[in-house]
């Protein structure tokens, strides 16, 4: 496929986007929704200028927005299970349980690898945020830990199982996209993955030796016990939806289904365990819990879910797919791409650039079901060119995707994090360092050669073929 515009052109709107977006977000500290649509907007008019059919534009627009689709939808189910759970006792019960039993010294290791075993057998880090993640965010206001520190071990240990479960859509889709073996990828993955990992684990440990023992914080978690035990009927029944939810998910059954079935679940126990009516299920659904225990620590971890308290991350995702479709339309990154291929001289330069490539158009897009499925069959045959395994390629894309979506507040990950957890995305970015860890680590092992494994098979052939098909 032929660019469509000139390289001065693309570079410019390259330039132009990031500059809307530099200006609107860290200067003007405008709304990163509002910044994104006019930043799409100015792509737009001068790729019309240039001669870029609006017709294609919007077509691109529209095909983005369905690739969208079912992460909306599943946001929208997030909001409701977790209103459903509220309401229904569910979390409330396990923050009580997490109170009872967790030493706020070692709460935040441990939260890390909690979620980790949960998106390793559940293949989600959604799901683990979604509902073990929102758990632990209310235990850690009981226990006086700053909500940014929580956060990031939430993230760390969700991501870390998003990367390494043979059950992630992300991890199957890169494997795929690189024609690799899902277990040669997921092995390959350790390399950047574990330092990361062990290194935020190590932070959290150093972390939490300033919250052992202080009087004061027992007397806040008695009280946070006692409301929650008088404002709630805490049988253990009321962790039936959880354990339905990740045993569907473990056995790969679709997510939107799952969901459905933990809110109606969640529902039904509200409505037998805590006497609420139907009406009051409904409204909770849509706003989500508000009840008021006139305890502030209490209402602050209860206060949650509802199909509303998504709705903004909905209108960011549709704010990014109207910032990246015109880029794509506009054949900036066909242009990028090509030009990574003429300028590479070496092994390592071209590792170094498709790594750097991918950070970038994830950064503009949000979206790594975008760049997974664009940029991935299109850099795998520079791999062959330079008898490198493609497993170093689909590694590159779940560290500059999978462990970077955390981080990019308009990303579709980003957004949803920081509506479910109710924590801004720069505020935990320091103490989830194993999302942007893989990256250095991984740019390391280019440089140095270690962690890079070489094809068994000439690639001259295979590249050639391929670059044919494609069009290049």
């Amino acid at each position: 496929m032929e660019p469509i515009l000139s390289t001065w052109k693309s570079i410019t709107l390259l330039l132009v986007s990031f500059a809307v977006i530099f200006v609107g977000i860290l200067y003007l500290e405008a709304p990163s929704t509002i910044v994104l649509i006019f930043a799409g907007v100015s792509v737009i008019i001068l790729s019309v200028i240039w001669g870029v059919r609006w017709q294609k534009i919007e077509d691109d627009l529209l095909n983005n927005l369905k690739a969208m689709l079912q992460p909306i939808l599943i946001l929208l189910a997030v909001g409701m299970l977790i209103g459903a759970w509220m309401l229904s006792g569910t979390i409330p019960l396990i923050v009580y349980y997490g109170l009872l039993s967790i030493n706020p010294m070692y709460f935040l290791i441990l939260t890390a690898v909690i979620c980790s075993f949960m998106s390793i057998m559940a293949g989600t880090s959604w799901g683990t945020i979604g509902t073990v993640g929102v758990a632990l965010m209310g235990v850690s206001i009981g226990l006086g830990i700053p909500a940014h520190y929580t956060a990031g071990a939430i993230v760390v240990g969700a991501i870390f199982g998003d990367k390494l479960s043979p059950l992630s859509d992300t991890t199957i889709m890169s494997a795929a996209m690189a024609k690799v073996s899902l277990v040669d990828h997921i092995k390959h993955l350790l390399w950047t993955t574990i330092p990361g990992y062990c290194i935020s684990l190590v932070l959290y440990l150093i972390l939490g030796f300033q919250f052992g023992g202080q009087i004061e914080k027992n007397e806040k978690v008695e009280v946070i016990l006692k409301t929650l035990h008088e404002h709630f009927n805490l049988n253990p029944l009321l962790l039936l939806p959880p354990i339905i939810v990740l045993l569907l998910i473990y056995f790969k059954k679709p997510t939107l289904p799952v969901f459905m079935i933990g809110i109606l679940t969640g529902c039904l126990l509200a409505i037998l365990f805590q006497g609420r009516d139907v009406l009051e299920v409904a409204n909770v659904l849509n706003k989500g819990y508000q009840d008021s225990t006139s305890v502030a620590i209490v209402d602050e971890i209860i206060q949650r879910g509802g199909l509303a308290s998504m709705l903004g991350t909905v209108a960011l995702l549709i704010g990014a797919a109207v910032f990246g479709s015109p880029l794509q339309t506009a054949g900036v990154i066909q242009i990028i791409l090509q030009k990574i291929s003429e300028l590479a001289k070496s092994a390592k330069t071209m590792m170094a650039s498709s790594l750097t490539l991918h950070a970038l158009l994830f950064s503009i897009t949000g979206s790594y079901y975008v760049t997974f499925a664009v940029v991935g069959p299109m850099i795998s045959p520079l791999y062959d060119k330079y008898q490198l395994h493609r497993k170093n390629w689909s590694r590159t894309m779940e560290d500059t995707g999978t462990a970077l979506a955390p981080i990019i507040p308009w990303s579709v990950t980003g957004a949803f994090i920081a509506d479910t957890l109710k924590v801004p995305t720069g505020d935990y970015i320091l103490f989830a360092p194993m999302t942007y860890l893989g990256i250095i680590f991984a740019l390391i092992y280019i440089f140095t050669g270690v962690g890079i494994a070489k094809s068994k098979n000439k690639g001259s052939k295979r590249y050639d073929s391929e670059l044919k098909t494609k069009g290049m």
